[in-house]
């Protein structure tokens, strides 16, 4: 093998892995994602501690679902990650609204980070 063709050879695969293009807000999302499943794991041990919480609709739904929702909005591709945000942002209103007093204060930093990472999805969709 001659020079050229190992050069050749060498830009022809480095084209090929070209990092793939993220949509802005990215790292809001995923900011999102992380405070989301932080918060989740409190509200579960508040639900399991020896003085529990109420049993709830409310502390239950942010028990289950800020942080695989957040998830689809974090990992996902944007057509996907859109419908995915609308939801979790209602989950976390409803559910903050209801058990502000206990542990819905605690998803406010991921509600407003999913917010903002948001917009950049609903920007690109128009």
């Amino acid at each position: 093998m001659t020079g050229d063709q190992a050069v050749s050879v060498s830009s022809s695969s480095s084209a090929s892995t070209a990092p793939p293009v993220r949509l802005e807000g990215w790292k809001w999302r995923r900011a999102a994602f992380l405070l989301a499943g932080a918060a989740q794991l409190i509200t579960i041990s508040a639900l399991l501690s020896s003085d529990p919480l109420p049993a709830s609709w409310a502390p239950l739904l942010l028990a289950i679902a800020p942080a695989p929702l957040t998830a689809a909005v974090a990992f996902t591709k944007p057509s996907t990650a859109l419908p995915a945000a609308v939801a979790a942002v209602g989950v976390l209103v409803a559910g903050t609204a209801d058990s502000i007093q206990h542990v819905g204060a605690l998803f406010l930093p991921a509600l407003v980070a999913l917010v903002i990472g948001s917009v950049p999805l609903w920007r690109a969709r128009s």
